[in-house]
């Protein structure tokens, strides 16, 4: 990933946070030709120096044989992002020498891919990746809600993925580049939007552009 200093972050307890934030996760593989799926990943901060990510996929998905012959996986975990227009920047009404951007926040992670095909796993990843979507709901639903039978015929489906991770970088991509009043255009105008996103990106331009 290309990564301009004022835009890497290196700090491994934020790269690890974002993707808790961010858990859904583009599996890039090679197969025939290049592979991708979004999957819910969850991730072991202390299992391995940089912490393992696991997740499941559906055993119809050729992706998981592909990475039976070829492990080496890239994982993309996509956080807030929106498009910055020149007309924010105090600077266009100087000189006019502005073009417009787009701001995001991303972490990458690379590893290799071991595939498990064993059930007490697969419902011990299934049982905790619902429990940490389920847990703040009011009424939380749980695996064991659903009839065992019906479970062991739904793990059938399914195969495990697990990732030590070998390498993690982090870009957050908020206007860094940019002088002061820049910056501080760039929180005024996202703050006239009405989408989330932007709400989102102004409050990380505030916080990674020191405003």
């Amino acid at each position: 990933m290309y990564q301009p200093p004022a835009f890497r972050e290196t700090d491994l307890e934020t790269q690890q946070a974002f993707i808790a934030a961010h858990p859904l996760g583009l599996l890039i593989s090679a197969g025939d030709g290049l592979l991708a799926n979004p999957i819910p990943f969850l991730l072991y901060r202390d299992a391995g120096p940089l912490g393992t990510l696991r997740c499941h996929m559906s055993r119809a998905n050729p992706q998981w044989k592909a990475l039976g012959w070829s492990p080496d996986a890239l994982v993309v975990f996509q956080g807030t992002e929106h498009y910055i227009t020149p007309s924010w920047y105090p600077q266009k009404a100087v000189d006019g020498k502005v073009v417009p951007t787009w701001n995001y926040a991303i972490v990458q992670v690379r590893g290799t891919a071991r595939i498990i095909d064993d059930a007490a796993w697969l419902h011990a990843n299934v049982s905790a990746l619902t429990d940490r979507h389920e847990g703040s709901r009011q009424k939380p639903w749980a695996v064991s809600d659903a009839p065992d039978a019906f479970i062991a015929s739904q793990l059938k489906g399914i195969v495990g993925i697990e990732i030590e991770i070998a390498a993690i970088d982090a870009k957050f991509k908020a206007s860094q580049n940019r002088p002061e009043l820049d910056r501080v255009g760039v929180a005024h105008g996202l703050a006239s939007e009405t989408d989330a996103e932007a709400a989102a990106m102004r409050e990380l331009v505030k916080a990674r552009g020191g405003i």
